[in-house]
């Protein structure tokens, strides 16, 4: 009897992960078409936590001209590069501004993002191509957002104008309650799981 559970049991796991690969081959094509920006606080502690937010007020007012015209993430990325030193002298001046001397440093990056819901949307775990920023010793909480297609702030979003396909706008913009929850937290167990291997 245990083993016939036993071979049930790894039988049930083993449908899930199957039945999941189409997902999460559709979340990682995903992030192949996402930017992000990460910014990393100096610490957890409280004014840190409130000048992060504050670079992040400023970094956003900087590129949101530089950005208006980009139509897809390469040109976002193309952008930013050109553009990352006037970037990282807008978040240290703001810095500055604030009465710190913390050094600020920052690049493109492809990095490491867990499931994250930001206001409307929920973004899958995975890799993803980002502008990192980082505050003095980086060793705060960090506050995340995606560059391309924008929806940084609040409600507002490209999203209808981005390049981005009906399924993968679908994929991030419905309110899909529990079953997606699940499914995208079964995604990262997956993803963890093919690390190790």
């Amino acid at each position: 009897m245990k083993i016939l559970f036993k071979s049930l049991s790894v039988g049930l796991i083993l449908t899930i992960f199957f039945s999941m690969i189409p997902f999460t081959a559709q979340c990682s094509q995903l992030s192949n078409k996402l930017f992000r920006l990460h910014i990393l606080a100096n610490s957890d502690e409280e004014a840190d936590q409130e000048l992060k937010l504050k670079v992040r007020d400023k970094i956003l007012q900087y590129t949101e001209h530089l950005y208006n015209q980009c139509k897809t993430k390469e040109e976002t990325i193309s952008v930013t590069a050109d553009n990352i030193d006037n970037i990282i002298n807008v978040a240290q001046q703001e810095v500055y501004n604030r009465g710190y001397d913390y050094r600020v440093s920052g690049k493109i990056t492809k990095m490491y993002f867990d499931t994250r819901t930001y206001s409307r949307f929920t973004i899958p775990s995975g890799q993803y191509d980002a502008l990192r920023i980082i505050i003095g010793e980086g060793k705060g909480h960090n506050w995340w957002c995606v560059m391309y297609p924008s929806f940084c702030m609040g409600e507002s979003s490209d999203l209808k104008k981005s390049s981005l396909s009906d399924g993968d706008k679908k994929l991030i913009s419905e309110n899909q309650g529990k079953e997606y929850e699940i499914k995208f937290q079964i995604v990262e167990w997956f993803e963890k799981l093919v690390e190790i291997f």
